[in-house]
């Protein structure tokens, strides 16, 4: 590829396409989180600069949970009686007192709404596929036809450190085939850990053919070092590239640290940009990477004490859904983390705290594929395909609706059943809450209709709210401290405003269902739920959801507050951003 080539993508055209889409987000979330307040002028709505003299106006609809559903082509941008073009850095630059974006901030806020302009660009440039043909494509082809990101986040593809030949090669959306490199690390500074009854040697020809493994292990003999003493580790390219060969070159000159090169097998970046699906044997396990990129507020790492207890966090979740006749009624299943791996550089450790980036490096884990469990005719889709329309404003959900032959209510309440039945049960039954959003949730799809849904990334986004559950000792470090009044923003933040929001938003502007009735089935699902389950009625009462209103939780305040750490992992809740309340949209019903 050439130079100009590698940037071919950002045309004039698609750049002015890309900025007004991201400034019509960004009004769209800043108003919700209430960072804006747009003011009613005839037809329109305007919202002003910091400075008074500059203002944007348009057309927009208000819907349940105050979502403000804004028409992209409507959009102006005005300067004392003169039109503007739309610019998205100068947006944020215009607004940076209103949304309290600070002088250290700023600029790096700014690259990553950089870097998710460019990367909307790339997607701009591909080949136009409609909805309806994504509804009859395959699990991967779904996978990389996202062309939104998180539907509340604006800078929701920073990916700082991404070079543009990395971008083309990494990013999801380009669909790039990738090899993992493979470093084999002394057993004096790595752990391995896995599942019951997963043995590592076994595991690792499994996951890397006898040839590979032997070709590594003659790598290792040939440098007169023994085989037995190390692990292997699989590592994201350009972790090795920029970070281990520079950061860890104590570790590569010691030979705590030797690379044996690229493994056979090509993988396809998912939409959490490190984690990869095996494209040549799509029925292995998915690999997890450390992957040192600043992305949607946070470094993407992953830290080599926390692999170690994942395994065990996941036997234990896959054994209580196993356990209990309501989980299991619903078909929810997780992809289970059956195995990790983790090395600890020892001069970062004593230089650090347990939270530094420095301490994320160099682990990685690998994560049942949903394949082999498919039965007949079903196909899989990430949930975070029902928020995606295509160039046209046809919704994916609305293709699924069209291909099932169901009538849209009678689609959405198997959706409800698989996906958010479990959800409340796994609350109200053992205070034990995910983090739902659309990338950490499969759907089992037969000809349109959700059949059930599988749950990821367990170990790391699950936690139990309730100070005296009995918990085995490996697994405790999921037990959080949560204030009884927040408790239930694990429903209604995650699920109704970062996600049900826009589903019921998209739906009744195509026509599909009307909010109201979308609504009334969330509500049916829930009193059918409640009703099937009396022995909990005492926490029906004492989390209320049907209660009329419930905190704004906001996440871009989150991002715009601190964009390389979003949250204190010390204490998730305290760094929540609550503004005022919303009207519960289950409430009337």
């Amino acid at each position: 590829m050439s130079l100009a080539d590698s940037v071919a993508h950002l045309s004039p055209e698609r750049w002015a396409s890309a900025n007004r889409l991201l400034i019509r987000k960004a009004l769209a979330e800043f108003a919700h989180e209430r960072l804006i307040t747009p003011e009613r002028e005839g037809e329109s709505y305007v919202v002003r600069g910091d400075d008074g003299l500059t203002s944007y106006r348009f057309s927009a609809i208000r819907r349940a949970l105050d979502h403000w559903q804004i028409d992209a082509d409507s959009l102006t941008r005005h300067r004392e009686g003169e039109e503007l073009p739309l610019a998205a850095l100068d947006f944020f630059i215009e607004l940076k007192t209103s949304l309290g974006l600070s002088e250290e901030i700023l600029p790096v806020y700014l690259e990553e709404i950089s870097s998710t302009l460019s990367g909307t660009c790339y997607k701009l440039a591909k080949p136009r596929v409609t909805s309806a043909e994504l509804a009859s494509s395959g699990f991967q082809e779904i996978e990389t036809g996202m062309t939104e990101g998180h539907p509340c986040f604006v800078a929701n593809n920073g990916r700082l450190g991404f070079g543009v030949h990395e971008y083309l090669s990494y990013a999801p959306e380009t669909a790039s085939p990738v090899r993992l490199v493979w470093l084999a690390a002394h057993r004096s500074r790595a752990a391995f850990t896995a599942g019951v009854g997963i043995e590592y040697e076994d595991f690792i020809r499994q996951e890397l053919g006898a040839d590979t493994v032997e070709r590594f292990h003659a790598n290792l003999t040939a440098q007169g070092l023994d085989p037995a003493d190390h692990l292997l580790i699989p590592v994201h390219p350009w972790q090795w590239w920029n970070k281990l060969s520079v950061t860890f070159a104590a570790e590569v000159a010691r030979r705590h640290l030797v690379c044996l090169g690229e493994g056979d097998d090509e993988y396809l970046a998912q939409q959490s940009i490190r984690t990869f699906f095996n494209a040549s044997h799509p029925e292995k396990h998915y690999v997890k990477t450390a992957l040192s990129v600043l992305n949607m507020g946070f470094m993407r790492g992953l830290s080599a004490a926390y692999m170690e207890a994942t395994p065990a966090i996941n036997d234990w979740l896959a054994q209580l859904i196993e356990n209990d006749p309501v989980l299991k009624s619903t078909g929810l299943t997780i992809i289970r983390e059956r195995a990790a791996v983790g090395y600890r550089h020892l001069e970062y450790e004593q230089a650090t705290d347990r939270y530094s980036a420095y301490r994320k490096m160099l682990a990685a884990l690998w994560r049942e594929s949903p394949v082999p469990s498919l039965r007949d005719g079903e196909s899989l889709a990430t949930m975070a395909s029902l928020l995606h329309v295509d160039h046209a404003g046809a919704s994916f959900a609305g293709a699924l609706i069209e291909r099932s032959g169901l009538t849209p209510t009678q689609w959405l309440r198997r959706y409800l059943r698989a996906y958010y039945t479990p959800l409340l049960h796994s609350f109200y039954a053992y205070d034990l809450v995910f983090m739902p959003h659309g990338e950490n949730v499969i759907l089992v799809l037969k000809d349109g209709a959700v059949q059930r849904a599988v749950y990821k990334d367990i170990a790391e986004e699950i936690a139990v709210m309730d100070p005296d559950a009995v918990l085995p000792p490996q697994v405790r470090r999921i037990r959080v401290e949560v204030p009884e009044d927040t408790k239930l923003l694990s429903i209604f933040t995650d699920v109704f405003d970062c996600f049900f929001r826009f589903l019921a938003a998209n739906l009744a502007t195509e026509g599909v269902l009307t909010e109201d009735d979308f609504w009334r089935t969330v509500a049916e699902v829930t009193r059918e739920y409640q009703e099937a389950n009396p022995q909990l009625a005492d926490r029906f009462a004492q989390y209320d959801l049907f209660a009329p209103e419930f905190a704004l939780s906001c996440l871009n305040r989150l991002q715009l507050r601190d964009n390389r750490q979003m949250v204190d992992l010390a204490d998730p809740s305290g760094a929540l951003q609550l503004v005022g309340t919303l009207k519960n949209p289950i409430a009337g019903f």
